[in-house]
């Protein structure tokens, strides 16, 4: 019964900081990091029971799995360098500063506990990020590499901290037996993801139903990520890999009914995983405060301001040597790509907020080593972690807003010009579908159903125009748009954002025509 009340008041507390967080229109996320802190200076506050290996499993999947979905594959694999660059190269870089860092401040933590941190701390969480720059209308490209590193960079993070956790455990460090083991779990979290979404894809085609088309599509994340982990390969790359596959299927193979429910569905899920995972660290961090008596208040705001400091700064550090570079090595780059704009960098190196990866992985560490002992300075890591994500979220994550407005940073009339392109296409396709039925509809007709899909005519007064025939034609127009735009789309006309804004309309217009 305890634990039912616990979960009850978190969800009750997630509803009240998700309606402060759209009233006030910043990103929830802000929201929840500080209603979590919040929750820590509740005095007597019940322990939440949980098994730290299974927050990982619980919560990281559907994230990703999600994150993976929407993301374009052509724009990904377009800014690959510059995504490798930061969701690796960066990654790494930032293990090693932070760690040294905290190694400096807190000299008796081991190297192994201070790398942890640093690997802990090491991954940005873009969700902020993007729900900003996507408002803003701000360059795709910006976004993409966001997007496109908030995925790859969960992957090669978590693999940094498991390499610096089993330290801890075992005592021992190979660089060189980690480095082969590194490409391993890449290669083999890759195969694993690839092959499950193949098997799923086929599996959805034969289905039919849009409940258990969704419920199918909820459990794909934790079968990518619970066979990979058996067969010890990444299951972070695993779940990105089925997502990105199964997403450049998705238009073809989704009904508009399943797609309806399942954005809401998802929203909804990861919304409940993003806010209970936030709660329980508010929870645990009044617990883990009550065990940091050894250290004054005063120790503890230096260390998270420091580490906070560091992990801001290397992010400054690195992205403006990483885009210039390559450029400035290599001559043809130069002529194909323009050069970065300095505004542009600042506001890539700007957002570096830490999340809800962080999060769970700090909650994720062991409780006590194989012998017995517990794990050296955990309750001292997880409470930097939780500082280090309120710091980067709150700190950057309202600022980064006023920042893109101050610097100018230009709008993105691309995607712009795609949409107009594409509902050219489909105005088209729909025009050429109901002339192919003049021979059985009246002239009377298909007039009027020429205004409504030219966009003349608002299609919720024309809908009115019933009747069996009239509703058929309706639908041979909508399939012949649908066609056309994912045509579009195949043929790299088009941007996924495009895609799935007009496949949204798509799929609500022949959802009204069934009601």
């Amino acid at each position: 019964m305890l634990l039912l009340e616990l979960v009850l008041m978190l969800m009750l507390c997630a509803v009240v900081l998700g309606w402060v967080a759209r009233h006030f229109g910043f990103p929830y996320p802000i929201a929840l990091v500080v209603g979590g802190g919040a929750l820590s200076f509740i005095p007597n506050l019940p322990d939440f029971p949980f098994d730290p290996q299974l927050v990982l499993v619980v919560v990281l999947p559907p994230i990703l799995y999600q994150a993976a979905l929407l993301t374009s594959w052509k724009d990904f694999k377009a800014n690959l360098r510059d995504i490798g660059l930061l969701a690796i190269g960066l990654v790494a870089f930032t293990t090693l500063a932070v760690g040294v860092a905290v190694k400096l401040v807190v000299p008796e933590m081991p190297w192994a506990a201070a790398f942890v941190l640093g690997a802990i701390v090491s991954p940005p969480d873009a969700v902020a990020a993007t729900s900003i720059l996507s408002r803003l209308n701000i360059p795709r490209r910006i976004v993409t590499v966001l997007e496109g590193e908030s995925l790859v960079n969960d992957a090669s993070g978590l693999v940094l901290y498991k390499f610096a956790v089993a330290a801890v455990l075992t005592g021992t460090f190979s660089l060189a037996d980690a480095s082969a083991q590194f490409a391993g779990l890449v290669l083999g979290g890759l195969a694993v993801g690839i092959i499950l979404a193949f098997v799923f894809i086929a599996i959805h085609k034969r289905l039919g139903d849009p409940f258990i088309e969704v419920l199918m599509s909820l459990s794909i994340p934790y079968v990518a990520y619970i066979v990979a982990e058996s067969l010890h390969v990444s299951g972070v790359l695993a779940v990105v890999a089925a997502g990105l596959l199964r997403g450049r299927h998705a238009p073809e193979i989704v009904s508009a009914e399943m797609r309806i429910l399942a954005r809401s569905v998802w929203n909804i899920f990861v919304f409940v995983l993003n806010s209970l995972i936030f709660m329980l660290i508010g929870i645990h961090v009044s617990h883990v405060i009550a065990n940091l008596t050894q250290y004054s208040i005063g120790e503890l705001v230096l260390w998270g301001s420091l580490v906070s400091l560091v992990a801001i700064a290397v992010r400054f550090v690195w992205v403006y040597p990483a885009a210039w570079l390559p450029r400035l090595l290599n001559r043809s780059l130069r002529e194909r790509e323009p050069r970065p704009r300095k505004r542009e960098l600042f506001v890539v190196s700007w957002c570096g907020m830490r999340g809800i990866v962080s999060l769970a992985a700090a909650l994720a560490l062991p409780v006590t080593l194989p012998n017995g002992m517990a794990f050296p300075y955990r309750d001292l890591i997880v409470f930097l972690t939780f500082f280090v994500i309120a710091t980067t979220l709150i700190g950057q994550g309202l600022t980064l807003s006023p920042f893109i407005r101050r610097l100018k940073v230009g709008a993105d009339w691309e995607s712009e010009k795609e949409r107009e392109r594409a509902r050219s296409a489909m105005r088209q396709a729909a025009a050429s579908a109901i002339e192919a039925t003049s021979g059985k509809a009246s002239p009377a007709l298909i007039k009027v159903l020429q205004a409504e899909f030219s966009g003349v005519a608002d299609p919720d007064e024309t809908i009115r125009t019933a009747g069996a025939l009239a509703l058929d034609i309706r639908r041979a127009a909508i399939d012949a748009e649908r066609k056309a735009l994912i045509a579009l789309w195949r043929n790299n006309e088009i941007g996924d954002e495009v895609l799935h804004h007009l496949e949204e309309l798509l799929d609500y217009r022949e959802a009204q025509l069934k009601g």
